[in-house]
């Protein structure tokens, strides 16, 4: 089983999904707006249900390639949210993907941090030289969010998926291991180099990444 330990930022942890993560992991994919830049269209409650179970059962696979982990508070293990990296068939690349929180969220202003831990995490444990993202063109907030997560702009990706009935274009962006590793926090390289020890297999086997750019 390949499992990621918990990573600590200071307003946020990442921590593996849990069986009693599925009604809020199904509020994210079931609602018209959190969906609405993730590159998806709205999920029933049945489709949310089997996403739930495929994301549950990402440390099962072996090489694992999907990490759809739980954003929480320091002081609530409760998911508010969620992000994800998809880790690429080729080269030492992943694409970070499906950040998002709900609306109440005690931790919104900081979304940048749960794809810096997570980033951190692929460049040391994974390995990875190249993590890239990306976000719908007119979501215009996003860009500040790209840059705090230490991502650089690299293209325009015209028509690259389709929800509702219209095609969108995506703004990419992209960061390399050597690079980044110089703007890292302690914390961030704490989990680089390792200090995050695996937690304790989970017994779940339910599952589902957010494979959207947004």
């Amino acid at each position: 089983m390949n499992r990621v330990p918990e990573l600590r930022g200071e307003h946020l942890r990442l921590r593996e999904l849990r069986a009693g993560d599925h009604e809020p992991f199904a509020r994210i994919l079931t609602h018209p707006v959190l969906t609405r830049y993730l590159g998806t269209d709205p999920m029933d409650e049945s489709q949310a249900h089997d996403a739930f179970a495929r994301s549950l059962a990402q440390p099962h696979a072996d090489p694992r390639r999907r990490y759809t982990l739980a954003v929480r508070t320091p002081q609530d293990d409760r998911l508010i949210g969620t992000v994800g990296l998809l880790v690429e068939d080729y080269g030492s690349n992943a694409m970070l993907t499906g950040l998002v929180l709900l609306p109440d969220a005690p931790v919104q202003g900081h979304a940048h941090e749960a794809g810096r831990l997570l980033m951190a995490y692929g460049f040391g444990r994974l390995g990875l030289h190249r993590i890239w993202a990306g976000h719908r063109s007119d979501h215009h907030q996003m860009p500040q969010v790209m840059h705090a997560g230490g991502l650089r702009p690299e293209a325009t990706l015209r028509q690259l998926f389709r929800t509702k009935g219209c095609w969108h274009d995506v703004t990419t962006y992209a960061a390399v291991a050597p690079e980044w590793k110089l703007q890292a926090t302690a914390a961030e390289l704490d989990v680089m180099d390792g200090a995050a020890r695996p937690g304790p297999s989970g017994t779940g086997a339910l599952g589902h990444v957010l494979a959207g750019a947004g």
